[in-house]
């Protein structure tokens, strides 16, 4: 497994603003497409030259099973603890994060687009922002779940026309393999079908490994474990920096309290159960600036030791001067 160098971290605190706030799962019965007119959420930081502006797609309910290494049970005493359990489980949001410089602007992840939970609001975050979808220069996914990479494809059309899309090469063969198709659980045989479709709209797709600089100042990081081709997103400039760390993490009822608490949709459990035994004391001594995908939104924070137990600090925001 790769290791992550250390200039994935040592991050000083950008100044922040808030501005607002059919992919077939198990026990996940139906999708339902974000209301066009519901509240779009929206959140900008500025770090050196880049504004980074925190999306969301959605969310959906997972269910207590999904977490795994723990008993059902356990995973749901914790959500209950931080007021975090549902009927349906654990809700996990789905979050996009848009970086521009001014010259550039790069998306990572681009959502379920209503095939998963109540999802689909990408495209009104964009809206907001005034980023026409056309606008964007380049899309980066962390890897090939559907909830990343659907609405890359939504509607079997290329949404991002002008955009390059960056992928790790590992999960590019992974998922477009029929034979994995094939042996796949039902769940995961729509990430496949994605992925294909992406292969066939975007034929340029820039397949990259590992560390990979996209433009000067925002490099993809190796991460392994979730799936074969992981990867977060390392954005610095100016002295400060930010870590997206994807699926590394999902709810803060049980990330970072247990590094051994993985998901059902983990290709490589071990992998991604060590690289966040890893991670997360090293985040943690460094004091890192973190995005996650399904982390709250805004999904920005630091992981802390508080008496030896690792937990999650969201990020204090403050108006800009």
């Amino acid at each position: 497994m790769t290791k992550m160098s250390r200039r994935a971290f040592t991050f000083a605190l950008p100044s922040l603003s808030i501005l607002g706030a059919s992919v077939q799962f198990p026990r996940l019965a139906h999708s339902e497409t974000l209301a066009a007119s519901a509240v779009v959420p929206m959140a900008q930081m500025t770090l050196g030259r880049f504004k980074v502006t925190a999306l969301s797609d959605g969310y959906a309910d997972m269910p207590f099973e999904y977490f795994t290494g723990r008993p059902p049970e356990e995973i749901e005493s914790a959500a209950s603890k931080v007021f975090a359990a549902r009927p349906g489980g654990i809700r996990l949001v789905f979050n996009q994060y848009l970086i521009e410089d001014g010259d550039t602007r790069i998306l990572i992840d681009a959502g379920p687009a209503g095939a998963l939970g109540v999802s689909g609001g990408l495209p009104a975050g964009l809206a907001a922002a005034g980023v026409p979808a056309d606008g964007i220069d380049a899309v980066i996914v962390t890897h090939l779940h559907a909830d990343h990479s659907g609405g890359l494809v939504a509607g079997g059309r290329r949404n991002f026309e002008n955009a390059e899309v960056f992928i790790d090469r590992r999960d590019v063969a992974y998922w477009t393999d029929a034979g994995k198709r094939s042996a796949a659980p039902e769940f995961l045989k729509s990430s496949f079908d994605a992925a294909t479709e992406v292969v066939r709209l975007y034929p340029r797709i820039q397949a990259i490994e590992g560390e990979h600089e996209v433009v000067p100042g925002i490099t993809t990081v190796d991460l392994t474990g979730h799936t074969p081709g992981h990867i977060g997103v390392r954005i610095e400039d100016g002295g400060q920096s930010l870590i997206m760390v994807s699926d590394m993490m999902f709810h803060p009822a049980v990330h970072p309290v247990a590094a051994d608490i993985g998901f059902v949709f983990e290709q490589d459990p071990a992998a991604a159960q060590a690289m966040r035994a890893s991670f997360f004391p090293r985040a943690a001594d460094e004091g890192a600036l973190i995005a996650a995908t399904h982390m709250p939104f805004p999904g920005l924070g630091r992981i802390v030791s508080d008496n030896g137990q690792m937990r999650w600090l969201p990020a204090e925001w403050a108006h800009q001067s």
